[in-house]
């Protein structure tokens, strides 16, 4: 079976390209969507903070920002099919680091916990709205693609960023 396509944009102080490929990856197989494909950029905080602004109006930088191709996914599961475009995912790095930091766990284990809500997000999943659902799923997927970690949502936030 054709693998997932992924295409990744990173900066040099993050993860490589290749790793992040490999993570989301897993993480689509976890979700048996194996032959979708998405695009990843990790921005810096500045870029971050110019798509906050434009595509949400909050004028700081995010954690995770997910761009489907549908103007309003479906509700979970979205169904996909073979070869679809899911989306795109937007992950800043220095807030990555930062949430890694208050979590007691890696830069890299934070960068797939957000790549996890990110893809959720584009299967139409909402936090904001489903009283605990996403987070409940996305616990469990990052466990079942890399295996057991301190991978909480950070308390002082409630819960990630769109």
């Amino acid at each position: 079976m054709k693998s997932a396509a992924v295409e990744v944009a990173v900066p040099s102080a993050g993860p490589s390209a290749a790793a992040v490929g490999a993570w989301t990856r897993a993480l689509l197989r976890e979700l048996d969507l194996r032959r979708a494909t998405v695009s990843v950029l990790l921005c810096g905080a500045a870029r971050m903070r110019a798509l906050n602004r434009a595509f949400r109006g909050k004028d700081r930088p995010t954690d995770v920002l997910s761009f489907s191709p549908e103007p309003d996914p479906a509700r979970p599961p979205r169904r996909v099919p073979p070869g679809a475009f899911l989306g795109e995912l937007v992950v800043c790095v220095p807030v990555a680091v930062r949430q890694a930091r208050r979590c007691g766990h890696s830069p890299g284990r934070e960068i797939r916990i957000l790549l996890a809500h990110g893809l959720l997000h584009l299967l139409g999943y909402d936090h904001e709205t489903d009283g605990g659902t996403m987070l409940r799923r996305q616990q469990r997927l990052v466990r079942a693609a890399f295996g057991p970690g301190p991978d909480g949502v950070p308390e002082e936030s409630g819960g990630r960023a769109q």
